[in-house]
């Protein structure tokens, strides 16, 4: 924001308006006097006070995460928050005090008899006045000297850059009944004493005295009731800032606390759900070897089953194809006796060559039979041969089967567990990151709060220390012009242990 600020300051910047659009054309952040006193008194640099965005904190810090981000800006607008409305207030407090000041001792105008010109700042105790006025007594009594040094000086800041000359009358310190019955008092006295009369300028310059008396006397009261009321706004601040740190660290506990119970829950909910996936995984697993269990069983029984049903059917081929081939082979036997027994004269050599003929025929029937045979039987050999290696082919597949979806079972059950261990790593490196993140931001707001504390108690002490050295000061110049009284020394007493209450 402070790139943005063109060099034409504005003519006034105070904590009200500094951060409105039209204060983006300044170079400064406060032009105001009282607010950059306020500032100065609080020890807040004015470049505190700007709003900060979120994506600028992100371009500062490119390396922290987000979350983290979002945590110190929300502590850095907190923070902000607080120090402006603490200038705020300080500012206002200024304000007052002016405005107490103005009314007290008003410009232009005569108080006990004095004129006291407007000043700005009433925690000094005194100012000179210079004068070119009369001299006092003493130098009365040296004839031909001429006096030209000012003999006067009355209480009252004076603006750097004035310097007024004024002369009083003895009309004038007679404005106030009290100094003038004071001052009629002494004349007397000294009457009585030395037997002279008072000149009028040593009545002027006694009156003088008295009437610096007089303010003094009263701006130790106004600066005892100041510092009262800024001991009383300070306390009060500090007990709501330490409820409010209370209440933060509650809540903040709270929030803590809350935030633990969730991860519990949530943790006891994953392991619930794990455990039934697991139950449900095994469960799917027995299922599944008892199905293959009853598959091979069965594949089994159906192979013996088909293995002697082809045996006996080969085995009974066999017995009628022998039946049937020794029926034909007695037809065809009766046959050839009955043509043979008809025929035994005139033919027998025919039925002789033809009996030869069908002997040879019979024999290559019994050999085409036989051959016929073998053939199916090795044909039957080979296809009960065949279905036996099927089904064994059929067997170890399934085995083989049974072993890869197994080994895909187990591979994907170990994927899964990986996957659930990475998982819970990154869950639990992002909680311990948060983790850190909200103890390192705990830990800035505590430097910070503690760096704050530092500040406050250096200008108290710094306050502190400029109240005594005006305290000393004054006391000189009241020792060596005034004796002291009861009612003053009981009020010193009280202002010197109202200030080492605050200095313990």
């Amino acid at each position: 924001m402070m790139e943005r600020r063109s060099n034409s300051p504005l003519p006034c910047l105070d904590l009200n308006n500094f951060d409105s659009a039209a204060a983006d054309r300044s170079r400064y952040v406060l032009t105001s006097p009282r607010s950059l006193e306020s500032c100065a008194r609080l020890g807040v640099k004015p470049v505190q006070l700007l709003i900060k965005s979120l994506n600028e904190l992100i371009a500062e810090r490119r390396d922290v995460p987000f979350e983290a981000m979002r945590v110190m800006h929300d502590s850095y607008e907190k923070e902000r928050t607080k120090l402006l409305q603490m200038c705020r207030q300080e500012r206002e407090r200024i304000i007052q005090e002016d405005k107490r000041t103005l009314d007290r001792w008003p410009g232009g105008h005569k108080a006990s008899g004095l004129e006291v010109l407007p000043h700005t700042k009433l925690k000094e105790p005194s100012a000179e006045i210079h004068t070119t006025g009369p001299v006092p007594y003493a130098d009365l009594c040296s004839k031909g000297k001429s006096v030209s040094r000012s003999t006067c000086s009355v209480a009252g800041k004076r603006d750097s850059d004035r310097s007024t000359v004024c002369s009083f009358s003895l009309g004038d310190l007679r404005h106030s009944p009290a100094t003038e019955m004071q001052l009629q008092k002494l004349t007397k006295d000294i009457n009585k004493e030395m037997c002279v009369t008072v000149p009028e300028r040593d009545r002027k310059i006694a009156a003088l005295m008295l009437v610096k008396h007089q303010e003094k006397e009263a701006r130790l009261k106004l600066c005892q009731h100041e510092e009262q009321e800024r001991q009383e706004a300070r306390r009060l601040e500090e007990v709501q800032q330490a409820e409010a740190e209370k209440k933060r660290r509650r809540k903040l506990r709270q929030s803590m606390k809350h935030w633990h119970e969730e991860l519990e829950a949530r943790r006891r909910l994953r392991r619930c759900q794990e455990k039934e996936k697991m139950g449900l995984l095994e469960q799917e697993v027995m299922l599944q070897e008892d199905r293959w269990r009853r598959l091979k069983e069965e594949v089994e029984a159906h192979r013996r089953g088909k293995i002697e049903g082809a045996q006996k059917e080969v085995e009974q081929q066999v017995v009628e194809e022998e039946a049937q081939m020794r029926s034909t082979l007695e037809k065809k036997l009766q046959h050839s006796c009955q043509k043979r027994a008809q025929v035994v004269g005139a033919r027998l050599r025919e039925l002789q060559e033809r009996g030869a003929r069908e002997d040879e025929q019979i024999q290559k029937a019994q050999l085409r039979a036989k051959l016929q045979s073998i053939q199916q039987l090795t044909h039957k050999q080979i296809l009960v041969q065949l279905s036996q290696r099927r089904v064994e082919r059929a067997a170890l597949r399934a085995s083989a089967q049974r072993r890869s979806r197994a080994q895909q079972m187990q591979q994907r059950n170990k994927h899964k567990q990986i996957c659930h261990l990475r998982l819970r790593e990154k869950l639990q490196r992002e909680e311990e990151a948060l983790r850190k993140v909200r103890e390192n931001c705990i830990s800035v707001k505590e430097w910070k709060r503690e760096r704050l504390q530092r500040q406050r108690e250096q200008i108290q002490e710094e306050a502190h220390r400029l109240a005594r050295a005006s305290f000393h000061m004054r006391e000189r110049v009241r020792q060596q012009t005034h004796s002291r009284t009861f009612d003053r020394m009981a009020l010193e007493a009280q202002l010197t242990a109202s200030i080492s209450r605050l200095k313990l």
